[in-house]
């Protein structure tokens, strides 16, 4: 009965992103004087918080750094499996379930990546994308207190992913699958992990585009729609192979 409430809920969102997605498939400035302010507000968290985390964490020894990496992307490729199905990419979906299998087992929990040397590297998928891949247009762009940049796709699909993300499922939710269990503290911590792995990774890169950008809020707003457009256009791309292949 609570899947079933669950599906009704993840349909309602989808209905809202049909009825509220432009035909363009641009995104539109929503909210514009809102998101500058609550851009600010989260640059000076990241001044406060995340920038020191992330310069920290940049200090530690390399395979620390690496090892930390390898486990939170691995654990993220799980919300890929649902979406390489809902977007048709089964071959995609081969290499994303072999490579967490691999790096879940011989990998030791995904802290290593041996995966990748044998050409197992799965595309991170996400409603989001799914979504865009159907050719849902991406609708109005605003940005989140904390969360940061996104649309009226994306922040819908945010939200979705949490009903069939399978590492949601277990701790979020609680939920025992296939013997793994998990509770919402260890959700967050994974996730907060993650951005600060993500932060550090792009400490050097964020800097130069400060110190070198007139409107910062501008720059970073389309870094967000180049990488989600590009993304999008990877899983077409996937699955025109994929047809090819099979024609």
């Amino acid at each position: 009965m609570k899947s079933f409430k669950n599906l009704k809920i993840i349909l309602s969102f989808l209905t809202i992103i049909f009825l509220a997605s432009p035909s363009v498939q641009s995104a539109e400035e929503c909210f514009e004087g809102t998101s500058r302010a609550i851009f600010k507000f989260n640059l000076a968290l990241d001044d406060i918080i995340l920038e020191p985390l992330a310069k920290g964490y940049n200090k530690l020894p390399s395979p620390i750094r690496d090892g930390t990496s390898n486990f939170t992307s691995n654990i993220g490729t799980l919300l890929s499996i649902p979406n390489n199905i809902l977007q048709g990419e089964f071959k995609q979906l081969g290499h994303t379930v072999g490579s967490f299998a691999i790096n879940t087992t011989v990998g030791i929990l995904g802290i290593f990546n041996p995966a990748e040397k044998i050409g197992l590297k799965p595309h991170k998928e996400d409603i989001g994308q799914t979504l865009g891949s159907y050719g849902i247009g991406p609708g109005c762009y605003f940005v989140l207190p904390i969360l940061g940049p996104t649309t009226a796709r994306d922040s819908i699909g945010l939200l979705a992913d949490t009903f069939i993300d399978p590492f949601a499922h277990v701790t979020l939710r609680e939920k025992e699958l296939f013997g793994a269990s998990g509770n919402t503290l260890d959700y967050y911590s994974v996730k907060a992990t993650g951005v600060v792995d993500f932060r550090a990774d792009n400490d050097k890169n964020f800097q130069t585009l400060e110190k070198n950008s007139i409107d910062l809020y501008s720059s970073l707003k389309s870094i967000y729609l180049q990488d989600r457009e590009n993304k999008i256009k990877n899983s077409i791309e996937e699955e025109d192979e994929w047809g090819d292949l099979k024609n």
